[in-house]
């Protein structure tokens, strides 16, 4: 089991015959120890970019839904360009 989790070339029988081979061990055994164990933890969203990226577009959340939101906001945003610059001027009266 620890096999699979050091390199084949340091954890070689050859390797762990020296004093010098032994220390180098010791250093990757002493790497291995310090890594996190368990599931990592899941990310905290500290903006408003922060929650929208973690709510639509990653992990098993990942949809289309940020494309809709976009083609959204561009139709909003052409409506209000119209009515600004050409359908206010006729509300009240035709052309």
């Amino acid at each position: 089991m620890v096999s699979s989790l050091v390199p084949p070339k340091i954890a070689s029988p050859n390797a762990i015959g020296g004093a010098a081979d032994a220390a180098r061990m010791q250093r990757v055994v002493g790497f291995y120890e310090k890594l996190p164990r368990g599931p990592a933890p899941k990310p905290k969203a500290r903006g408003v970019l922060e929650w929208y990226s973690l709510r639509y577009m990653t992990g098993r959340n990942a949809s289309v839904m940020p494309i809709v939101h976009v083609v959204g906001f561009f139709v909003v945003l052409g409506y209000a360009q119209n009515y600004y610059f050409h359908l206010r001027h006729h509300k009240n009266h035709t052309h």
